[in-house]
């Protein structure tokens, strides 16, 4: 059957004379070009029109339905059929057609290049036809060109051209539905939800299903990236029923694939893991090694027999020009060389897609292997994604309550003796923040996605509260914690003082756990000051119990003591030296250990700082809050945790404030439309609805109030959702309550006063 196939330009000599020139450019450009194979997927429906020959539609019709199942063989073979017709009955407007839709299937397999080949076959077509409707199939396909090289805006003009040339309800529908996917892509969401919904209600004669499982997956997609994952369920479910009824096989894998997370997401691990099973059973029984080559080798021998009969037919006339009075010699030997070339150069494309099929057999199986271990790290990681979220917010709720009645008993006139103890406790409930926040985003560091700050601060300072912090420890031990500080090293620096806090109380902490009738020195010494950077030489040493030499290669590995024994004896994670060298890694830093066992170790690392002049007040971690008046403000406090509801009421009423309590979402939004307030301090995680879904809720009736989101955010939340929603700020508990302040004056204080103005 293949030796009889496409003879594209074998129209007749007419068409034949004016399109050889131009065939020839573009056929050795697409030879060249060949092996380059695109990686995008076209989501456009297969063309079909209503033509006076029944066999016409009848092969557009299995040409389209073999693409939806995902059979593009059977697809091919059936086009390759109409485009044969087009050439017996001469229809210059159907071959520009059959051109059209072998651009389409061969951007399905992933090659651009004949897409473009078949592309650049129909503009010839095209410049001498009266076809409105072929040109704005053309733009179409010219606007997913450039949607796949990322142009999204030239798509969208395009497009427009298109819609301007005809009003085929088909291929509208396909605009419809390609303007929504890029929408999506430019974060345009309200515009590619308008364009799903119109298609969810289409009345395509040919493709209505087709357009409803597109628009349901695409809208699916769109709330599964918002995390509005029920609604995404909701409407991938609808996809997959669709889908399913049709055999759109591409369409069911990619939805159960959707689904599979999107379970996961809301804890249905059961639903989740029935698609996750049905997809690995569909990826192995549809898209198999044995159909993508016999795919592959079809779509290349029409292309193949393609070129060749356009080589014979193009020989034969220039032998029949060689036979011509008007055609000289020398033009007859420079063209057959020419052909000569081309020809080998088809053959030798023939035979480098053979090797090429064997090879694909090869890497199709490796690749498999390789996805299996994919699926399997990501199932994992995700585990561990799911526990550190959770252990953030369980800890960071009870932190919440440490330090803020911590916060609330020095502003109660302590002894001065239970000042000492209250700012150590303050003290270490910071740090103890901080360590937590470290230790879930330690893959960040890992990733290099987590810097350093740069802020204003005094290195004296932020060793001195770390000797401060310790001290009781230090005393527990009977060991003496000193500080050997070289005052030539500028006074202020520019780094991350909490993180350099960090490294020191988990080095000295360690340091002090190990040394018992001794003593820990933290020695600071200035290397070199020039140029506005000073590298500054640190050293944190002991006399304890030392580390063998065999032990000290692992000692910075995670849960590593040393031995058993150690860990039974002194306690402990294990953690401590392993974050350091986390922590040290963002300075572009490393440490070193030198310990003799029984005699005590020393671990020692530099890092580069910027240096600014002196100024002559004591520089802080962070720059001094502005005072607000708060005196008058009421607001709705969103909280379900008992504890903190009194403590950030307690905290308000200090400072003039007055409030009401929700316990939930449902509370807050109907709290809201009963009563005034000047603002909402909005929790996150609340039984019910979130706080996201409840702000949601406040702002389709209430668009002024301001919103302050007051969470212990966890590892999964995204603060860019928080805004999103709608919340005017985000505030992360535990948080000083100077920035609480600060907070509540900025977003509810001043709006409030610059209403009253106006």
């Amino acid at each position: 059957m293949l030796a009889q196939k496409t003879r594209a330009l074998n129209i007749m000599p007419r068409i034949a004379i004016r399109l050889r020139p131009t065939y020839i450019h573009t056929a050795v450009r697409s030879l060249i070009l060949f092996g380059s194979i695109g990686l995008f997927c076209l989501n456009v429906s297969a063309q079909k029109r209503s033509y006076e020959d029944a066999d016409f539609e009848s092969l557009f019709l299995r040409t389209s339905q073999y693409r939806h199942e995902n059979k593009i063989g059977l697809a091919l073979e059936a086009l390759d059929q109409a485009a044969t017709l087009s050439e017996e009955q001469e229809s210059e407007k159907i071959l520009a057609d059959c051109y059209h839709m072998f651009a389409i299937l061969y951007l399905d397999m992933n090659k651009r290049e004949t897409t473009e080949f078949y592309w650049d076959r129909a503009t010839v077509l095209l410049k001498n036809l009266a076809y409105p409707y072929g040109t704005a199939v053309h733009k179409y396909i010219e606007a997913q060109l450039l949607y796949n090289s990322g142009n999204n805006f030239q798509a969208i003009y395009m497009l427009n051209e298109a819609k301007s040339l005809t009003n085929d309800r088909n291929l509208r529908n396909n605009i419809l539905l390609l303007e929504a996917h890029i929408y999506a892509s430019i974060e345009k969401y309200d515009s590619a939800i308008t364009n799903y919904n119109a298609l969810l209600v289409n009345t395509d004669a040919f493709e209505r299903d087709y357009f409803i499982t597109k628009a349901n997956q695409g809208l699916a997609k769109l709330y599964a990236a918002r995390q509005m994952y029920k609604e995404s369920i909701k409407y991938a479910n609808d996809a997959l029923i669709i889908a399913e009824k049709n055999e759109y096989s591409k369409e069911i894998v990619a939805l159960n694939e959707l689904l599979g997370g999107a379970y996961e997401k809301v804890a249905s691990y059961n639903l989740s893991l029935k698609h996750n099973r049905n997809l690995m059973n569909i990826k192995d029984s549809v898209f198999t090694i044995e159909k993508l080559k016999a795919e592959a080798k079809t779509a290349d021998q029409i292309q193949y027999t393609f070129m060749q009969d356009t080589i014979d037919r193009q020989t034969e006339e220039i032998e029949e020009l060689n036979e011509s009075a008007s055609r000289s010699e020398i033009t007859a030997i420079l063209t057959s060389a020419f052909l000569t070339i081309i020809s080998l150069l088809a053959v030798s494309l023939f035979r480098n897609n053979q090797i090429k099929l064997k090879t694909n057999d090869l890497l199709q199986t490796k690749n498999k292997e390789l996805q299996a271990a994919r699926d399997a790290a990501v199932q994992a990681m995700e585990a561990k994604t799911n526990f550190l979220s959770t252990v953030s917010h369980e800890l960071r709720t009870p932190l919440y309550a440490v330090t803020g009645l911590t916060h609330i008993l020095l502003e109660e006139s302590p002894a001065d003796h239970q000042k000492e103890h209250l700012k150590s406790l303050k003290f270490s409930g910071d740090y103890l923040l901080n360590f937590i926040n470290d230790i879930l985003q330690i893959n960040k560091i890992d990733a290099e996605k987590l810097e350093p700050r740069s802020i204003e601060f005094s290195l004296k300072k932020v060793l001195t509260d770390v000797i401060t912090g310790l001290q009781q420890n230090a005393k527990q031990n009977n060991t003496e914690l000193l500080l050997d500080y070289d005052e030539d090293i500028p006074r202020n620096l520019l780094s991350d003082p909490m993180k350099l806090s960090q490294i020191f109380i988990n080095l000295v902490g360690n340091a002090i756990k190990f040394t018992h009738d001794g003593y820990v020195k933290i020695i600071a010494k200035k290397l070199r000051h020039e140029d506005g950077e000073a590298r500054i030489y640190f050293e944190v040493q002991d006399n304890g119990i030392g580390i063998a030499d065999a032990k000290q290669k692992n000692i910075f590995d995670s849960f590593d003591q040393g031995s058993v024994q150690i860990n039974r004896e002194y306690g402990g994670t294990g953690l401590g030296l392993s974050i350091v060298k986390s922590l040290l890694g963002l300075f572009d830093s490393d440490i070193a250990l030198e310990s003799e066992e029984g005699k005590g170790s020393a671990f020692y690392f530099e890092i580069v700082m910027n240096a600014k002049e002196a100024q002559p007040e004591e520089i802080l971690f962070e720059p001094e809050n502005k005072e607000y008046e708060l005196d008058g403000l009421h607001v709705l406090v969103v909280e379900d945790n008992k504890i903190n509801q009194v403590i950030t009421k307690k905290m308000l009423s200090k400072r003039g404030v007055t409030c009401d309590i929700a316990n939930n979402g449902y509370e807050a939004v109907d709290m809201t439309k009963a009563n005034s307030y000047d603002g909402i301090l909005m929790d996150i995680h609340l039984p019910g609805i979130s706080g996201v879904e409840a702000t949601i809720q406040i702002r389709q009736f209430d668009t002024v109030i301001p919103i302050v989101a007051l969470t212990a955010i966890s590892l999964d939340d995204s603060v860019e959702t928080f805004y999103a929603a709608g919340c005017n700020d985000v505030v992360t508990k535990p948080f000083k309550p100077e920035l609480f302040y600060q907070k509540v004056g900025e977003n509810i204080l001043e709006p409030k006063l610059k209403r009253s103005v106006s």
